[in-house]
């Protein structure tokens, strides 16, 4: 590999993902707050109601930027250009073609969404006129799925934040214009949000330009390279799926405690939110040097990696822990004026302290296992962990309540980063000699 693999170069990697996650909970924030000026609970239902679907469906293809950072940095590393700009106009392909099917999907996806998740008259037929003009900004933001990947492979993980920067940027200002200025109301915050997506993608494109202009036909529909891409997309979204199952199970069973302590978890919730944005500028830092070490086949870099990458990791998840024990109180009291909730969630916030600590080693080797396409190796490994937790589950929330489901919980991050690291000796030896 031509550059050193120090604390410089994780870092430079790492921090620009993490500046670009900050952005993301601002945008659904405007949202809400252009929306509610307009006087009416129903537009605020409604947007986000609408968002919520078109994220749920989104979601399913996440594995499509995971998958192709780990294909296209071992690409890079192994100095196989033309392979590496493949893996990004199939995933390309991948993104505008599922895209499409949503579009022409759209009527039965709609009412899917709207029998498991039922609202009143005016927020579902405000709703649907969003979704309707959202919709068209389906194959741009699945697409830009590979764009990111491929940016974060090459180590540009400026150019994502450029990226979301432009498009949170002009979605806010599109927002404010069109709903507050126009009086375009819940269309006009679906129109600047579907112009944002587009433009995303141009600038995305543009970005990706290098990988583009030498369109490698010889290799593009190369039988092998498209069974490969397949087969490590569908581990990570069979791995995905598994993991979300497990955060739903864990919402549905706080319900059962009673909404008091639902709401409470759903607070405690935000600080897993911030830990995991924090966390994954460094896990994105490990896609990128591994993938590129594995391509190249540098056992010693590769090395160096995860030492520099667990370094940095467990800086932040420490500063995490520390910042959530003195300033807790304070966010738990920012995120909700109800009393109860208050004191209920302060019971449970040591959880929080807990779970970066408990929690880092499962965020980093993720990264890890993602650029090394050990990706049979993280869906097997789910599939066990989630089973764990399943019993973990059913012999804790019994006898310890709320407690008892929070230490589930605890306990599936600690199981996955312990079979993790039993596992990644063979892996590595696999594929470095």
């Amino acid at each position: 590999m031509a550059d050193t693999i120090g604390h410089g170069r994780v870092l430079r990697i790492a921090l620009p993902i993490v500046l670009s996650n900050a952005t993301v909970p601002l945008l659904g924030a405007v949202d809400t707050g252009v929306v509610g000026q307009m006087g009416q609970a129903a537009p605020i239902g409604a947007v986000g109601l609408g968002a919520v679907v078109l994220a749920t469906f989104y979601w399913i293809f996440g594995f499509l930027r995971m998958g192709t950072s780990g294909l296209a940095a071992q690409a890079h590393g192994a100095g196989h250009l033309a392979e590496r700009d493949a893996t990004l106009i199939r995933a390309l392909l991948i993104g505008l073609g599922a895209g499409l099917v949503f579009i022409a999907w759209q009527v039965l996806l709609f009412w899917l969404a709207f029998r498991v998740a039922p609202a009143s008259a005016e927020v579902e037929a405000l709703a649907r006129d969003y979704l309707a003009l959202r919709i068209w900004g389906a194959p741009a933001t699945i697409a830009l799925y590979a764009v990111t990947g491929w940016l974060i492979a090459l180590e540009r993980t400026r150019g994502v934040l450029l990226l979301q920067l432009w498009m949170n940027g002009l979605n806010i200002g599109l927002d404010l214009w069109f709903v507050l200025g126009l009086g375009w109301g819940v269309p006009g915050v679906a129109i600047a949000t579907l112009i944002a997506e587009w433009s995303g993608l141009a600038l995305g494109l543009w970005l990706c330009r290098d990988g583009l202009r030498r369109l490698p036909r010889g290799r593009l529909f190369d039988a092998p390279a498209w069974r490969r891409l397949v087969g490590v997309n569908g581990d990570i979204m069979l791995r995905s799926v598994l993991l979300q199952g497990a955060f739903t199970t864990f919402i549905f069973l706080g319900a059962r405690q009673g909404d008091v302590t639902l709401a409470a978890n759903q607070v405690l919730m935000q600080f897993l939110e911030i830990t995991a944005y924090a966390l994954d500028g460094i896990a994105v830092a490990a896609e990128t040097l591994v993938g590129q070490a594995v391509g190249a086949r540098a056992a010693g870099d590769l090395r160096r990696t995860i030492r520099i990458v667990f370094h940095w990791g467990c800086i932040g998840a420490g500063l995490l822990a520390l910042g959530f024990a003195l300033a807790g109180p304070v966010i738990i009291d920012v995120m909700t004026t109800a009393p109860e909730v208050r004191i209920s969630a302060r019971d449970y916030l040591w959880w929080m302290v807990a779970a970066p600590l408990l929690g880092v080693t499962s965020w980093l080797w993720d990264g890890i296992y993602i650029g090394a396409t050990a990706t049979r190796e993280m869906r097997n490994l789910m599939i066990l962990c989630v089973s764990a937790y399943a019993a973990l589950l059913a012999m804790l929330v019994p006898a310890f309540g709320n407690h008892g489901l929070w230490a589930s919980m605890m306990g599936l991050y600690v199981l996955r980063g312990l079979t993790q690291t039993l596992r990644w000796p063979g892996i590595a030896q696999r594929l470095t000699t």
